[in-house]
């Protein structure tokens, strides 16, 4: 490894020290990467004259690295005394305390942590708290600032990369059989990784042939899974699904086929923002989830799930935390598509949360909306919704979205296209089935319900061992009773709703009628 340290993006490093320089007093870096951020901290010490001290429960309070001489310190691994004991330095120092989050629960270590900021705002010392957790009392909110680390950026990537190639290289016994554009997709792969999950995920790939080259994009892609299924908050999604799998809803693909170019550097030169995301209203089955799935596909984007009910754990203070993480990791491995499925039964209880749960609703919507308004990382949100009456109104305001879509149950002319792609999907001839007549008898189907109907004419076929045929889905119709019939109400006042503040995800003037009654899409 080189000895130059890795830096964190964005505007992290110019902050800290700026911090530092301001001789704030106590600063909380939340981050795993302890070895990274020592590197980081030693520099900084250096650069500004400083001695660097660490602490540990491990091995107490001794000297690192730094410019000036000092003697050792004795390994006071008691954390009072070792508080003490930094408030006695005479030299300008920056102490490292490592885990130190898990003495906050003692009352006696909190109040030496608070003197000790006191003490030290009229010297040229900073402490700084280095934990993979956020975790703060109340009595030290005022006096701690906390800094999130960002994981290492694709330049930091890319040169532990050309490090271990250049080890690679000098041994002879590892074949290299990249170009640059592997590289780039190598290193891409990597991103949402620590530089130690990195290294090892890059060690495996050559563990496993003896050789690096574009066949390990997948394993490093897999081992980013293992880590973000580890978080327990962000899921990985691995979907096949094409703009081809959703029928319909061509204002939708319209839009989205404008900003397929979004997230490059082109894009960038040419002054576009990248963009924010969708929320995507609409009844059940007709296509929310699939269109994510497909979003991520049709940019080559990864894609990741956002389980808001993971979010909220049974420890106060917890969910908070939950929160800040899950968007560490997905602008890690951003960009991305983040999609967060169903959000209103995450959401709905911010309002009045304050006599049910202490506010901790309250507080974790108002991080993940600060988050949506300023984030800076190339993350798109797509973000679907059943009920719009449990939608908190902040999270319809502009600036949250780039659009808000309502997704209508689908016309005559898409539930053709539905069952096309579906008949096909399962290998029949379209040319055999009078489509036409199946899209009229599946008058307020939904995609999900005229999928299911494909399905179950299959079972009734396969049990007389006889081929699919058009009245086998017929009957499946015939049979089913959809949504549109059993909650006719809801989805009228949800149309009613979403005709004035949405856009429509079809075209307007995709106009049905019935001997019944006539349904104006959207």
């Amino acid at each position: 490894m080189s000895d130059e340290p890795s830096t964190p993006g964005g505007a992290f490093l110019p902050q800290l020290e700026l911090l530092v320089r301001a001789r704030y007093p106590l600063l909380y870096l939340v981050t795993w990467e302890e070895q990274r951020l020592h590197d980081i901290l030693e520099k900084l010490a250096t650069d500004h004259g400083k001695q660097l001290i660490e602490w540990s429960i491990h091995r107490g309070l001794r000297r690192t690295g730094g410019t000036r001489g000092m003697a050792e310190h004795e390994p006071v691994k008691d954390p009072v005394k070792a508080i003490d004991a930094i408030g006695k330095l005479t030299e300008p120092s920056l102490v490292i305390l490592k885990d130190f989050h898990a003495f906050f629960d003692e009352p006696a270590v909190v109040r030496a942590v608070r003197e000790l900021g006191q003490q030290l705002k009229g010297s040229f010392s900073t402490v700084v708290f280095l934990s993979p957790v956020l975790k703060i009392p109340v009595e030290l909110e005022k006096d701690i600032s906390v800094l999130d680390v960002p994981l290492p950026g694709y330049a930091d990537l890319r040169r532990l990369l050309r490090e271990i190639i250049t080890v690679i290289r000098q041994s002879n016994r590892v074949k290299i059989e990249l170009t640059n554009q592997d590289a780039e997709a190598l290193i891409r792969a990597a991103q949402g990784l620590t530089l130690v999950e990195a290294e090892n995920a890059f060690a495996k790939a050559i563990a496993e042939d003896g050789k690096l080259s574009a066949d390990d994009i997948e394993l490093v892609l897999g081992e980013k899974k293992q880590i973000l299924r580890k978080s327990g908050l962000i899921e990985y999604i691995e979907t096949d699904e094409t703009m081809g799998s959703v029928g319909g809803l061509d204002h939708l693909k319209v839009w989205l086929d404008r900003r397929s170019a979004a997230f490059t550097d082109e894009a960038r030169q040419f002054g576009l923002p990248e963009p924010k995301g969708l929320l995507l209203l609409g009844v059940q089955g007709c296509g929310k989830s699939l269109t994510a799935k497909a979003i991520a596909s049709r940019w080559r984007l990864p894609l990741l799930r956002l389980d808001m009910g993971r979010i909220f754990a049974g420890f106060i203070g917890s969910s908070e935390e939950n929160v800040r993480k899950a968007i560490r990791i997905a602008e890690g491995v951003a960009p991305a598509v983040l999609w967060i499925d169903e959000i209103e039964k995450g959401l709905s209880g911010s309002a009045g949360s304050g006599a049910s749960d202490g506010g901790t609703s309250s507080r974790v919507f108002g991080a993940l909306l600060t988050w949506m308004q300023e984030k800076t990382a190339p993350v798109f949100i797509v973000a679907t919704a059943n009920r719009i009456v449990d939608l908190p109104p902040e999270l319809l305001r502009k600036g949250r979205f780039d659009e808000i879509f309502f997704i209508d149950l689908p016309s005559r002319r898409e539930r053709a296209d539905i069952f096309d792609i579906h008949l096909r999907r399962r290998n029949r001839d379209v040319a055999t089935f009078d489509i036409s007549e199946l899209a009229h008898d599946s008058e307020g189907f939904s995609g999900a319900e005229i999928e299911q109907a494909v399905v179950a004419g299959l079972y009734q076929a396969f049990e007389t061992r006889g081929q699919l045929t058009q009245q086998h889905v017929l009957a499946a119709l015939a049979e089913t009773r959809p949504l549109s019939s059993t909650m006719r109400e809801e989805i009228d006042r949800l149309r009613e709703w979403a005709r004035t503040r949405t856009r429509s995800a079809s075209p307007v003037d995709d106009v049905e009628r019935d001997d019944d009654a006539a349904v104006v899409r959207g």
